[in-house]
């Protein structure tokens, strides 16, 4: 296959790839400040269309659940971007009133479509309506979080912290149901809950990806992992199961070719 975005190279790093959740459009958005769409056919691949964001490179950008809008983050910003791309228009959210962060970066969105999390500093995460961007709830987990993840039916989240603890929410009631370790976590990096809900993998600053039962990770406090994947050198960066959860993808951003699958 030709490289998707070969009709516009990004001029600096890219930091999100992402295909649309029902056309077969791949949006690609990174350092050099742009979010471009590129139309997959496997012979061109042609450009539709590229956004320029000024003086805001981008730490991560993600299509909302309907495709609607793309939603982009900065990598040292207090705001972020939606770009609706039914009326082809860039919104600016400056500020979200009730969170104070020096920058906002790391984000996840709700499966069914009506929440955004983001990823404070000090263990704090703002749950945000996705519809009016605003803020409907503060969590906190002890120390400082790293990575978050809805479940499949957008009815729990599970944060992930640096101390390598992993913390389970109500959404409903933001309240903490359970609380687990991730076995041999010297820091936690990346978690991701399977399309079915059968499972749950933490990847960790060894490279080491744990991968649980998601019964197991709801009544325990010490789970066993029913295999731990030792394959990456580095720092495990990225965790994702496929559609069917048969196939688990581990990556490290910190060397090359550092992508394994399980």
């Amino acid at each position: 296959c030709l490289p998707a975005n070969q009709e516009r190279f990004a001029d600096g790093r890219l930091a999100t790839v992402q295909f649309h959740p029902s056309a077969q459009v791949v949006m690609t958005a990174g350092h050099d400040r742009s979010v471009s769409l590129f139309q997959v056919d496997g012979i061109r691949n042609p450009r539709i269309q590229s956004i320029y964001l000024e003086s805001f490179p981008i730490y991560k950008a993600c299509f909302s659940v309907d495709g609607e809008q793309v939603i982009a983050t900065g990598t040292h910003h207090k705001m972020f971007f939606v770009y609706d791309m039914m009326s082809g228009s860039i919104i600016p959210v400056q500020k979200v009133r009730g969170v104070e962060e020096r920058f906002l970066r790391s984000f996840e969105l709700s499966p069914d479509g009506s929440f955004m999390l983001l990823t404070g500093t000090s263990g704090y995460l703002h749950l945000l309506s996705m519809k009016t961007k605003e803020l409907i709830s503060t969590m906190k987990v002890n120390g400082r979080c790293t990575a978050s993840a809805f479940t499949p039916d957008s009815s729990k989240m599970y944060s992930y912290s640096k101390e390598g603890e992993v913390f389970v929410w109500d959404v409903r009631s933001r309240k903490c149901l359970h609380k687990f370790e991730d076995e041999g976590s010297l820091e936690g990096k990346c978690i991701a809950i399977s399309k079915n809900n059968q499972y749950v993998a933490c990847g960790s600053a060894s490279g080491v990806v744990n991968l649980y039962t998601t019964d197991a990770c709801l009544k325990e406090k010490h789970p066993k992992p029913v295999k731990a994947i030792m394959n990456l050198v580095t720092s495990a960066t990225c965790v994702t199961f496929n559609p069917t959860t048969e196939i688990l993808a581990v990556a490290s951003r910190e060397t090359d070719e550092a992508v394994k699958l399980v």
